[in-house]
This record gives structure tokens, sequence and C-alpha cells, in this order.
């Protein structure tokens, strides 16, 4: 996988997690789809403690994304702090549901792709940083 198809499946995965947030905001998960003790205002206050890390996450990885493809000196940092809080929320919910025993598969299966696909371009990006690859300006280029 290049790393262009990698930034553009960051790219989704970030519009989707923030198309999350507002299908939450609006109340538009449906009560079948919902993970157990949705309504619950306990599980209600953790789900929306995810939010300012989701928002950082997603901003990061744009952000990042952008000045990457910009080759701006700070891109791969910007980048990688976005990947990183990407990987951290999927893995902190992941965590969660198995501490909770809950294993419904469409959370579960949402989740590790918030943390597969950080991995994934992560890799894409050191590979390509170690071969030489103009992926941004790094320290002292």
């Amino acid at each position: 996988m290049s790393l262009k198809v990698a930034k553009i499946l960051l790219l989704i995965t970030d519009a989707l997690l923030m198309l999350y947030w507002v299908a939450v905001a609006v109340d538009a998960i449906p009560k079948e789809s919902a993970f157990r003790d949705y309504s619950d205002p306990m599980m209600q206050a953790w789900n929306w403690s995810f939010f300012p890390l989701d928002l950082a996450a997603a901003v990061f990885g744009f952000a990042g994304v952008y000045l990457v493809s910009r080759r701006h000196r700070l891109g791969w940092v910007v980048l990688t702090i976005g990947l990183t809080l990407t990987f951290c929320a999927g893995f902190m919910a992941i965590s969660f549901w198995a501490y909770y025993g809950d294993f419904n598969a469409i959370w579960w299966i949402s989740n590790a792709a918030l943390m597969v696909v950080p991995a994934i371009v992560f890799t894409i990006l050191v590979v390509d940083r170690a071969a030489g690859a103009e992926v941004g300006s790094g320290p002292g280029r």
C-alpha cells in the first residue's frame, strides 16, 4: 500500500469517527445497534468522555495529512500525534469492552479499525522515511 492510499484511508477513518459523533449528538444510533447499556447515564458519560480524544485525533490526523502533503517540516510529527491518538481511542474502547464483557461485533470491529488503520499508516510512514522518500521534512532536512 502506498502512503497516498494510506493517507486516504486515515482521512476516511477520521471522517467516519466525526460522523459517529454527529450521529451520537443527534441521537441517530439505532437502539438495536447501540452497545450494551447505551441508555444508561453512566455509559453515556463514558462514551462522551471519548469525544475530546476523538476530536483531537481527527484534527491532528487531518492536519497531519495536509502538512505532510505540503511537505511541511512538522507534518510527520503532527501526523504521528494524530495516529497515536486514533490508536489510543480504539485501544481504550476495546480494553473497556473486554473488561466489561461486551463482545458486540459492530463495536469491536469499528474500534479495532481505529487501532489497525493508524498502525498501517504509521508503518508505511516509517518505511517510506527509512527508504528516503520525501514524505515531509524531518529534522535535518
